[in-house]
């Protein structure tokens, strides 16, 4: 299936072609087919919901098909966001899924963030973001994908599946914040600064582990593809702050240990993947995470936005780590059973409610 991104809805709908510096090129072919190599690339696209434009960019394989060989439709994914990001920040990722494991990628902007309208202040929640995606997919005729919820995008795909477990094949859950351990600062800014402040403690040693995490992002090979790759949606960002704020504070009040649990009775395939260096959402926000999905976490090089310097590795992940290739056997045994019909009658009845 093909995504209608280059139609025209009376000037409502449309792709931006305006060249931008963040786009990469690869070569791709399907697996198991003789296709002629060709680029891979990010298309940016924008979409007027309500009255609120959406951004957001698709992988342009349209020719992409699934396990079951040319013809079946492919495997669908979406590469969710964290706080003061972007889609266009993680689009280098994304075309490396698209190349090596034959994937179709949306990268959607959410709504305050690198230019997508922000909802208006009493419909923000991790609900309201992830109603935005279900439209979002609905627009573009997607219907089950993988998840793939970096920080507060991990949030978003935690409550995504809670309210459309038949839509859902699996998580790819990456330093998230669905869960409260990572407010609890335990650095040396908040145990200093707790008797005297104790109500801006946690904001300021918060702030710091941003400070310190930032140069994570610097490391690697190719330093001036990864500055080009997070600019623009950075300068958006910077331009349009105020939007963001209600976000912002928003994450604070997150817990949702609770649809976690409802998730993992669902069974979902589940992938913790957390930075061994992240100080902003904590190693022991990872323990509490994995301790609720019954999931071990796997640990990479890298802070809290490890996969921004290393596009690559969220791939070789999947592809070549034990815990990555048993996630892809899962969610692809759980594609089987959605598309077959098979769906559990908690999936049926969730859906059917939401």
């Amino acid at each position: 299936m093909r995504v209608p991104v280059l139609t025209s809805r009376a000037g409502r709908d449309r792709v931006d072609r305006t060249p931008d510096p963040r786009r990469s090129r690869a070569s791709w072919c399907g697996r198991g087919s003789d296709r002629t190599e060709r680029a891979v690339d990010m298309i940016p696209g924008k979409v007027i919901l309500d009255d609120r434009r959406v951004r957001y960019s698709v992988s342009d394989n349209d020719d992409a098909f699934g396990p079951e060989g040319p013809g079946s439709p492919p495997v669908w994914a979406v590469n969710l966001h964290g706080y003061f990001a972007g889609g266009g920040m993680y689009w280098r990722e994304s075309i490396h899924m698209a190349q090596t494991l034959g994937w179709r990628v949306i990268n959607p902007n959410l709504p305050g963030f690198a230019g997508s309208d922000p909802l208006p202040w009493e419909r923000v929640s991790i609900r309201g973001l992830t109603n935005e995606i279900v439209r979002l997919l609905d627009h573009l005729g997607v219907e089950q994908v993988v998840l793939l919820g970096h920080s507060m995008g991990g949030a978003v795909a935690m409550q995504f599946a809670d309210l459309h477990p038949g839509r859902t094949l699996g998580i790819i859950y990456r330093d998230g914040a669905a869960t409260p351990e990572w407010k609890n600062r335990r650095g040396i800014l908040a145990t200093l600064l707790s008797p005297v402040v104790p109500d801006v403690a946690g904001v300021v040693d918060l702030m710091m582990a941003v400070v310190l995490d930032t140069p994570g992002l610097l490391i690697g090979r190719r330093l001036p593809s990864t500055l080009r790759g997070l600019w623009p949606d950075a300068s958006r960002n910077l331009r349009t702050m105020g939007r963001s704020l209600p976000v912002g504070s928003m994450i604070m009040t997150i817990d949702l240990r609770n649809e976690v649990r409802r998730v993992v009775e669902e069974g979902v395939p589940i992938l913790p993947v957390w930075g061994c260096f992240d100080r902003i959402v904590n190693a022991a926000t990872a323990q509490e995470f994995s301790d609720l999905a019954h999931q071990e976490v796997v640990w990479v090089p890298g802070g809290h936005s490890w996969m921004l310097p290393r596009p690559q590795a969220q791939s070789d992940i999947l592809r070549y780590l034990g815990h990555g290739r048993a996630f892809m056997a899962d969610m692809l045994d759980r594609r089987r059973a959605l598309l077959g019909g098979d769906e559990s009658p908690h999936a049926a009845a969730a859906s059917a409610t939401h």
